[in-house]
């Protein structure tokens, strides 16, 4: 029992101090410039690029073809670019260059041509590449007298509200498995305590930050909190298929990137597009 007892303390720990040093990165680049926040979520994008890669195509020999990389990033930084005003939105269009060259790429290839390398590889800019860069577009412009990061922290406090208390309510009450067959662990009850703590906290949001009207700020908790949900299950079923329990390891106790940003992954365009049309 007190091995046991240690191992538990020891894994609370790694996973306390892992959270608060990842609160400390994300939050930090967000408050300091959109062109940090650019910068550390370059880094997130990679490795997402490779967990997505290494998860779908395990028993691929073409997994890790450089092009993969070096395209994914570049799409990251048109969008990111583009998003937080270094460069013209216009130069976004090259994105369509990048998918006609990563097929051409592959009827050159010398190694074991395959559609499904195209597939994959389309797949992983499509989820991991384009959201992340589409992140940086959300650093909103309101008010002259309210920091522009306002709402892009406050996404990011609703998918972790939902998350923690969904965890919490699912664990004590929780019977009625949401999707079984993909996530048995995930119920309705967690699911909606997860979403009546994101609307509270979507409300004291927009007491504070009012670049958005609270109608407009419980619109949009309810779409992270919906679309979150699915971007989990997405990822459930990738990690399922792959046959293993966390994409990655960069984050002692949590996992790996994907892991991470499963829900905000899913929800980033939907914001985008629900901003851009209010």
């Amino acid at each position: 029992r007190r091995v046991l007892f240690r191992s538990v303390l020891k894994d609370i720990y790694t996973r306390t101090l892992t959270g608060i040093v990842f609160l400390i990165v994300v939050l930090g680049s967000i408050i300091l410039d959109p062109l940090a926040f650019f910068i550390v979520f370059s880094f997130f994008t990679f490795v997402g690029l490779r967990e997505f890669y290494g998860l779908s195509r395990k028993d691929q020999k073409n997994k890790n073809n450089i092009e993969y990389y070096v395209f994914g990033i570049l799409i990251y930084i048109l969008i990111g670019l583009s998003g937080i005003g270094y460069i013209d939105v216009r130069n976004t269009a090259f994105i369509f260059v990048i998918f006609f060259l990563q097929i051409a790429f592959e009827i050159f290839r010398k190694d074991n041509p395959d559609w499904k390398n195209i597939s994959t590889s389309l797949t992983g800019y499509i989820y991991v590449a384009i959201p992340f860069g589409l992140m940086n577009s959300l650093f909103y412009t309101g008010a002259i007298n309210e920091p522009r990061y306002g709402i892009l922290i406050g996404i990011f406090l609703v998918i972790w509200t939902s998350d923690v208390f969904a965890y919490l309510v699912g664990s004590m009450i929780g019977k009625h498995r949401l999707f079984e067959r993909i996530s048995p662990k995930k119920s309705w009850e967690g699911s909606f305590g997860g979403l009546i703590m994101a609307m509270i906290a979507g409300y004291i949001l927009s007491i504070y930050v009012t670049q958005l009207s609270v109608l407009e700020w419980m619109i949009l908790t309810l779409i992270i909190v919906v679309s979150g949900t699915i971007g989990d299950l997405v990822e459930s079923l990738l990690k399922r298929n792959a046959g293993v329990k966390d994409s990655g390891t960069i984050f002692p106790g949590h996992g790996g990137v994907l892991d991470r940003f499963d829900s905000i992954i899913f929800a980033t365009p939907m914001v985008f597009v629900y901003l851009n049309l209010i």
